[in-house]
Formats: C-alpha cells, sequence, structure tokens
C-alpha cells in the first residue's frame, strides 16, 4: 500500500495515530461501579431477547458470476470454494450525484444516507445518459441506499463490510484470513466503486478547498531506488499540483473524508464494524511511474482500485519481528526484499487487503494513471496496548491491597541478581524468580479490566468520526424538529417528551458511559470533527441516580422503552434524562415529537 507516511501535519485523518495514554477525567482512571437493580435486570432480560432475535434475522444477497478471491496462499486465478456466496446485488432507489464541493469539516447534523425521494429528486437521468451507468446507478450508490433502509446502525456497518469484501463471507475473512493472509478481490465490475472518489473529485477540491501541502496533500515519487518527497510550501493550488504531477509525482490527498461526504460516509459506517478507528488516503499516480518505496504500515490495509491499472507486489514480514508490525518500517530498497507472495495488477473494482507487517509496493504501467483509496484501521489496538495500559494500575492496585506486594526485597538480592550472574546455580536465585511468578500471577486479580476497556472505548469515541445519519434517524430526532423562524419570530417551539415516549439511542456507537474520579461521563461523538482531534472529547455527565437508565438505554438498542420505564427513583429523573439525551442528538423516538 502507498500508506499514509510521516509528513502529514497534525489534522490529518488518514494517517492513524499512536493512542494517547488514559487520560483521566478529574481523577482516577478507575470505572464507579454501577450497581445493577431488580428492575434492571428484568427488563435488560427481555430486551436481549428481542434483540438476539432481532439480530438473528439474515440479510438476502444474490450471486454474481464475476467475483474472484485470491489469497496469497493460493495460485492465480483461484476462485473461492463452492458455497462461499457471490458479491451481493445490492437494489435500493438511486441517491443524488454527490458534489464533488466539500462540506464543512464538522457538521454536527450529518448528512443522510442516499436511497430518499429527496436525494433522488435531482438526479432525473439525460437524454445523452442513455445507456451509460450514472455514479448514483453503481453498485457503490445502490449499497449505500440499501443501508438507508436499515434501521439498526450495527446491521448497516455488518453489510457495508460485507459489500466491500464481497464475494468472501465475513465470517470466512475473519477466521481465516484477518492479520494472516493477503488477499486480492478481483471483480471485473469497473464501476464497483463508482461515486466514491475521483479525480474530477480531486481536482474540484484543490480548486475550491483550503488544501495544504504536507498537511493535506503530499508530491513524491520513487525513481532508481530513492524516495524524495516534493512538497512545495503553502497552498496546493491546482498548478502546482497537476505540475508535480506531470513531473512523474504521486499525489497522496490525506484525511480524503474531510473534503468528500461519500468517503465520510463510508467510513463512518466502517469503524463501527471494525471498533476502531477507520481512516483512509487516496492516491493518484501518473503513467509509468511509482510514488513509494517498498515499505510495511502499522495497520490493516484494505485498497480500493477507483481508476486506471496498478501493479502491486506484496511481501510477507521478512522474521517473526516484523509481523503484526506495531510501527511502520522506514523505506526498504530492492535488495531487501524476497519473493513476493502476491503480484498483480488491480483494475477498477478490485480490492486488495493485507495486514500490518506485509511489505508492498506499487507502480503504474502502460502508459495508464492509477487512482487508489486505501482504508486503514487497526493502529495499536492490540492485546499488548491493552496490557501496556492495564498492568501499572494492577501495580498499583496490588500495592494497596496486598501486603506481599509491599514487602521489601532480599537484602542480598544483588549477589545472585541481575546479567551478571545470569548464569548462576544459587538457590537464592531460583527462589528469587519463583517469587517473581507468583507476584505476576496475582496480578490479574487487581487488573481493572473494564476499567481499561473504558477509557480505551473513550479514546476511540474521541478518535471517531461523527455519524451520519439515515432520513429515519433526521426525522425522529432533534434534528428533524420543525422548529424555524419565521414572520419575525421562532414558530413549532414546544416538542417535549412525556414518559409515554419511546426512544432509543441515536446509533449503536456513538456513547460510551465511563466511570471516572468518582463522577460518571457519557462520551459521545455527534460532536466530533471529520479532521482527527480537530475538537477536544465531548461528554455529559450522568448523575448518580440517573446511571442505571442511562446503561440499560446503551443495552437496549435498537429496541424503543417508554421512558416511563427508565429504571429511575422518580418521574423527573426520566424525564430530565431523556430530555438531555434528545436535546444533545443523542436520542430519536419511535414517532415525530408533537407541539404543545
Amino acid at each position: 500500500m502507498e500508506a499514509p507516511g510521516p509528513s502529514a501535519g497534525p489534522s490529518r485523518r488518514g494517517r492513524l495515530r499512536r493512542r494517547r495514554p488514559p487520560q483521566p477525567h478529574n481523577g482516577s482512571v478507575l470505572a464507579l461501579p454501577l450497581r445493577p437493580r431488580k428492575v434492571r435486570r428484568q427488563l435488560r432480560r427481555s430486551v436481549a431477547s428481542r434483540m438476539a432475535a432481532l439480530r438473528a434475522q439474515a440479510l438476502p444477497s444474490e450471486d454474481s458470476e464475476d467475483a474472484r478471491v485470491q489469497t496469497a496462499a493460493d495460485a492465480v486465478g483461484d476462485a473461492l470454494p463452492a458455497g462461499a456466496g457471490a458479491a451481493p446485488e445490492l437494489l435500493g432507489a438511486p441517491p443524488a450525484a454527490r458534489s464533488p464541493q466539500t462540506p464543512p469539516a464538522r457538521a454536527p447534523d450529518g448528512p443522510s444516507l442516499p436511497g430518499s425521494p429527496r436525494h433522488v429528486a435531482n438526479c432525473a437521468p439525460r437524454a445523452e445518459d442513455a445507456g451509460r451507468e450514472r455514479p448514483w446507478d453503481s453498485p457503490l450508490q445502490r449499497a449505500l441506499a440499501e443501508l438507508s433502509r436499515i434501521p439498526s446502525s450495527r446491521r448497516r456497518a455488518a453489510r457495508l463490510f460485507e459489500w466491500l469484501i464481497a464475494p468472501m463471507p465475513p465470517d470466512h475473512f475473519y477466521r481465516r484470513l484477518w492479520e494472516r493472509e493477503a488477499v486480492l478481490v478481483r471483480r471485473q465490475d469497473h464501476a464497483y466503486y463508482q461515486g466514491l472518489f475521483s479525480t474530477a473529485d480531486l481536482d474540484a477540491i484543490l480548486r475550491h478547498e483550503e488544501v495544504q501541502f504536507g498537511q493535506h496533500l503530499d508530491a513524491a515519487r520513487y525513481v532508481d531506488g530513492r524516495r524524495e518527497t516534493l512538497n512545495p510550501p503553502g497552498r496546493a493550488l491546482p498548478a502546482a499540483a497537476w505540475s508535480l504531477y506531470q513531473a512523474g509525482c504521486s499525489l497522496r490527498l490525506l484525511c480524503p473524508q474531510a473534503f468528500s461526504t461519500t468517503v465520510w460516509q463510508f467510513l463512518a459506517v466502517l469503524q463501527e464494524q471494525f471498533g476502531s478507528m477507520a481512516g483512509s488516503n487516496v492516491y493518484l499516480t501518473p503513467p509509468n511511474s511509482q510514488g513509494f518505496a517498498p515499505h510495511y504500515d502499522d495497520i490493516e490495509a484494505f485498497v480500493l482500485q477507483l481508476e486506471g491499472r496498478k501493479f502491486w507486489r506484496v511481501y510477507r514480514p521478512r522474521v517473526p519481528g516484523e509481523e503484526l508490525a506495531l510501527t511502520s518500517s522506514p523505506n526498504f530498497s530492492q535488495e531487501d526484499l524476497g519473493e513476493p507472495v502476491l503480484q498483480t495488477v488491480l483494475e477498477p473494482g478490485d480490492l486488495l487487503y493485507f495486514p500490518r507487517g506485509f511489505i508492498h509496493q506499487a507502480e503504474c504501467q502502460d502508459g495508464v494513471h492509477s487512482l487508489h483509496l486505501t482504508l486503514s484501521t487497526y493502529q495499536r489496538n492490540t492485546w499488548g496496548d491493552f496490557l501496556e495500559a492495564i498492568l501499572p494500575l494492577a501495580v498499583q492496585a496490588a500495592m494497596e491491597e496486598n501486603v506481599e506486594f509491599r514487602r521489601g526485597l532480599p537484602r542480598d538480592f544483588m549477589d545472585y541478581m541481575g546479567a551478571q550472574h545470569s548464569d548462576s546455580k544459587d538457590p537464592r536465585r531460583t527462589a528469587f524468580m519463583e517469587k517473581v511468578r507468583v507476584l505476576v500471577a496475582r496480578l490479574g486479580h487487581f487488573a481493572p479490566v473494564d476499567a481499561v476497556a473504558d477509557q480505551r472505548a473513550k479514546d476511540f469515541i474521541h478518535d471517531s468520526l461523527p455519524p451520519v445519519l439515515t432520513d429515519r434517524e433526521r426525522a425522529l430526532s432533534v434534528h428533524g424538529l420543525p422548529i424555524r423562524w419565521e414572520a419575525g419570530q421562532p414558530v413549532n417551539v414546544g416538542a417535549q417528551l412525556t414518559t409515554e415516549t419511546e426512544v432509543h439511542m441515536l446509533q449503536d456507537g456513538i456513547a460510551r458511559l465511563v466511570g471516572e474520579g468518582g463522577q460518571l461521563f457519557l462520551y459521545y461523538t455527534v460532536e466530533n470533527s471529520r479532521v482527527y482531534h480537530l475538537e477536544e472529547p465531548k461528554c455529559l455527565e450522568i448523575c448518580p441516580q440517573q446511571a442505571d437508565a442511562m446503561e440499560f438505554l446503551l443495552h437496549s438498542y435498537p429496541e424503543f422503552v417508554r421512558v416511563g420505564d427508565l429504571p429511575c427513583d422518580s418521574v423527573e429523573d426520566q424525564l430530565s434524562l431523556a430530555t438531555m439525551l434528545y436535546d444533545k442528538g443523542l436520542l430519536l423516538t419511535k414517532v415525530p415529537l408533537a407541539q404543545n
């Protein structure tokens, strides 16, 4: 993958960031325990059974005979075994053609997923388009249209990922190939990604947006074994960018989701599938050139070929220490590489996946340019990263609660421990090592696993793109209220929730309840920026008497619950919690609210 490089500025989201250490909010990172109540347990059992029935429903799909899957272990051209499924044909009303203009960097209201009549109204086919596939009629746009009719955000994420890797079943991919093998999906459908991003979109962004070299756009080339970046200072005006392209430079657009609504939609849905930040870069490479040296990255990479053709070579990690690499590599020379496990020419509609640590390089040949988008995820999302956060807290808790961890070291331990005594057979050394093993084993009893999981979830909430709303979610949330200014005054004011109002969370992964410093905070994504960490983390403080109700709402999605059934001690607590969440755009109602 011509992957994100180290030169981008702080606002880029294309390059995934190393996670920062957990930042306690006004105190300890240890979670405030939430004591379950009998009523909450009873309601949750009921909701769990209904949720299980809902999630058991399978999504229909239809087979395509053209798609083929090849892994690094397969022979070229081998197809997926019979019964594995093929590319689903996604049905849906054609969405509107996407404007290449850049939307605002932060859009709390968010666009709706395409597919509703209001999106189709401006897309009447023209006579000159007869017999030609239009962007809003592509498989991608039909997929997005289908998503708009799926009420559960988690099911939307699963469905889009299923479409992304079709014809491969997701369970086969995650069980056999994820983090293990390079995979090629050849579809023989040049329109598969049409409408996601194009060179015309890039040109419009250069003309109409404040694109800066080094921060948003890189110009690089790889000639005679040497990689060079040729970023001039300042704004990337079309004249400068296209002149560099003509000189043989690849153009890498960082964080295209900040400029493209469709890329934002695509990533915002998929991030819920991964449970990890989803970023992207777009690469435009001129004919007969290569932009980047061989290297590996620290992310799981999905390469979507959008235009033209590109010749790829992918290599396994050279040594065990490079497998599932924690950091990106320096540039390699051709002499550093062995034989590729996969080499192929990607054409529009094809997909290439490879895990972190797999070395790769790509070049344009045969006088044809290439445009591809790399979707990246799972940076520093390992068991080791989790333990790195949990072990210091476990040691601190063990020392506070268990006297064995506070006992002094042997007075003479330096006489038999250390590198200079590593070959010693002294029985005191054996006893010392055994004592260390016993204490380390006991640390598991003091590990604040849930508290660290909450902190990582909080980080993910901050990393996430803001949600994209379906028309249904917009109409039934605060964004759909008909309040407006008319005839010198606001009208349609006064809609209120009651105990009879049925509600659920706006989407499944938009909020996380975290205990910090003896208080409860609900962190949420709806006010995040499309530019990485442009905003500070956003949260609401949740009163202790509303903790059970908040947890119940989070677990109940996508089932509706009456406000009057929330496990609070008073009607006032029920209404104040539901109103606060609704006003912030975190809740939607079963039917539109009526004005008093």
